[in-house]
């Protein structure tokens, strides 16, 4: 597959999904459900209908009937099934978005025209050649099928794909509120996650869900590392997007920072998690002799030995960049007093490594002034904090490089 191709496949990909979020977020009721490529691409069930829909996304390719044959045969053999009563009735939708050639159904479709242009084709080649007609095989009438075209719709005018991709987006704020920022990385994120859940699992009834479930689970402010939102947006693009929402201050206010770093044991350098602390202190610290209310950031690695960290922290100390970590000598129990001490000009103090996760609760608890938590993991969070007054930030990375381009 040449790239161009592979882009146009994965714009397709794309395409559905957001189809797929953007019909659930358009349910009118909370117990209203959409089920993911059972019937077709999407099944939105309401309390009174079902209707099966397919999308296409040919941004590139002009329409013609062929396009859409295959989808419109395949419907009208599950109608054929509903007459008979092996399946349930439903309705069914087409939606595509294609360059040019649209008009070529701005005269609507009627009962021949159906059967001229999508239910007749040709197998085999040659003096071989045979012509089948689908409504023939399946033994229905033109009462039949003016009853199936009753049930169809095809729009192949459907939304160019950033079209949709920004309706999507006000969808989700109607929906869940907040910013422009949190609906796209957070909630639309999510839902990516959820949407692509959903489309791999075998048994169809876990293929099913309702709004209320689906908005329960995109509403986390949890910033996901998900490979089919890192495809859309470009890593590079994301971890700019991330650094300019949360770490990009023209003044930096003395606040209590608390960074929480993963490291990941596989690929683990000491070098590099050495690079984080000078990042943090360079921009995260202030503590010159002319700053009124110096401060240095805290700072707990997750996933690293008590021997690494000791070492490590030995190492800065040889290199005097002065690091505290609440205890005051030798076997000394944590002191949350010890560590919350300001860091100042005179005391050298650059940084505040905190080695449990419990301490890093009691130090929270122990503060007043204003207080952020950024967590930064790889697989699963690993510290919980609710407190309405303390912002805390979890964001899914896949090494201490992409820690230091947020940051």
């Amino acid at each position: 597959m040449s790239n161009r191709s592979a882009v146009d496949t994965i714009r397709g990909y794309f395409y559905q999904f957001d189809l797929s979020i953007f019909s659930i977020l358009q349910l009118g009721a909370l117990d209203d459900s959409v089920e993911i490529e059972c019937v077709e691409d999407i099944d939105i069930r309401t309390a009174t209908e079902v209707t099966a829909t397919q999308c296409k996304y040919y941004a590139k390719t002009e329409y013609n009937h062929s396009v859409i044959k295959d989808a419109v045969k395949h419907m009208l053999s599950h109608f054929k099934e509903s007459l008979l009563g092996i399946k349930p009735d439903v309705f069914y939708s087409i939606k595509g978005h294609y360059a040019s050639g649209q008009e070529k159904l701005d005269g609507g479709v009627d009962v021949n025209f159906i059967k001229e242009h999508f239910l007749t084709y040709s197998k085999g080649k040659g003096s071989s050649k045979v012509t089948h007609y689908h409504h023939i095989d399946l033994d229905l009438s033109d009462t039949d099928l003016d009853k199936f075209l009753g049930r169809l719709t095809i729009d192949v005018r459907a939304k160019e794909f950033e079209e949709l991709y920004r309706e999507v987006l006000d969808a989700i704020q109607k929906n869940v509120g907040g910013t422009s920022f949190s609906a796209e990385y957070f909630y639309y994120n999510n839902a990516l996650a959820v949407i692509r859940e959903l489309s791999i699992q075998s048994d169809p009834k876990d293929r099913t869900i309702t709004k209320k479930e689906f908005l329960a689970k995109i509403n986390t402010s949890t910033v996901l590392f998900n490979e089919w939102f890192i495809e859309k947006k470009g890593k590079k693009a994301h971890l700019a997007a991330l650094r300019k929402e949360y770490f990009t201050e023209l003044n930096v206010s003395p606040y209590e920072r608390f960074f929480l770093v993963e490291i990941d044991p596989s690929s683990y350098v000491r070098n590099d998690l050495k690079n984080v602390f000078f990042l943090l202190t360079k921009k995260w610290a202030k503590l010159s002799a002319r700053e009124p209310s110096p401060f240095c950031p805290y700072v707990y690695v997750h996933g690293v030995s008590s021997d690494e960290l000791v070492a490590l922290k030995t190492e800065l100390h040889l290199e005097d960049f002065k690091v505290i970590d609440g205890h005051d000598f030798q076997g000394a129990n944590f002191s949350y007093r010890s560590i919350v001490q300001n860091a100042t000009h005179g005391n050298g103090i650059k940084v505040k490594v905190l080695n449990t996760l419990p301490s890093i609760e009691e130090t929270v608890n122990a503060i007043y002034k204003t207080r952020r938590i950024y967590q930064f993991y790889i697989s699963n969070s690993y510290f919980d904090y609710d407190h309405p007054a303390v912002q805390h930030i979890k964001i899914q990375v896949e090494n201490l490089s992409d820690i230091q381009s947020i940051i």
